[in-house]
C-alpha cells in the first residue's frame, strides 16, 4: 500500500472513531477543502469543521471503501449515517472524495454528494421540495459557514 492510500485510510478510520485530531494529522498546513455545504475552507476552517462535526455527532456510523491513490491524487467512497443536529432527522449521506497530496499529506480535498438527497433527509419536506433550488442551497451554506465561524470563535480554533 502506498503512503497516500494510508493517509486516506487514516483519515476515515479516525473519522469513524470521531477522532478529529487524528484527522487533522492527515492534512497539510496549506490544505483546502470543498463540499456542497461548506464550500471553500482553508486549513483552520477545515480542521474546525471536523472538530465541530465530530463533537456534535449523534448515532454516528461511517464506512469507507474503494480507496485509491497514487503519488499525487487519490479518491474513495464513504457513507456517513447520523442524526442531523438541527432537526434530529436520520441522514445517510453517500460521498465521493477526491484528494491531491503534497509532502505526504492531503493538500486538497473535494467531497461530492447529492445535495437534494441530503437536504430531503436532513430537512424533511422543505428539503424535498426546495433541495434542488439555489435559494435553499445558499441558505444552508450560509448557516453552515456562520455556525462554523461561531464554533471557531467559541472554541478559539
Amino acid at each position: 500500500m502506498n503512503d497516500n492510500k494510508e493517509i486516506i485510510e487514516k483519515l476515515y478510520s479516525s473519522f469513524s472513531r470521531l477522532d478529529w485530531k487524528g484527522m487533522q494529522e492527515c492534512y497539510h498546513r496549506d490544505a483546502v477543502f470543498f463540499d456542497p455545504v461548506f464550500e471553500n475552507l482553508n486549513y483552520d476552517e477545515l480542521v474546525s469543521m471536523w472538530k465541530m462535526l465530530c463533537s456534535r455527532a449523534k448515532d454516528f456510523n461511517l464506512v469507507f471503501s474503494a480507496v485509491k491513490a497514487d503519488e499525487e491524487y487519490g479518491s474513495c467512497r464513504w457513507t456517513a449515517t447520523y442524526l442531523f443536529s438541527q432537526t434530529g432527522r436520520k441522514v445517510v449521506n453517500n460521498v465521493k472524495s477526491h484528494f491531491k497530496f503534497h509532502e505526504g499529506l492531503i493538500l486538497e480535498q473535494m467531497d461530492d454528494f447529492n445535495f437534494w438527497n441530503w437536504s430531503r433527509q436532513a430537512l424533511g419536506t422543505g428539503g424535498a421540495l426546495l433541495g434542488w433550488s439555489s435559494f435553499l442551497k445558499n441558505k444552508v451554506r450560509s448557516k453552515a459557514k456562520s455556525g462554523l465561524h461561531h464554533f471557531m470563535t467559541k472554541n478559539n480554533s
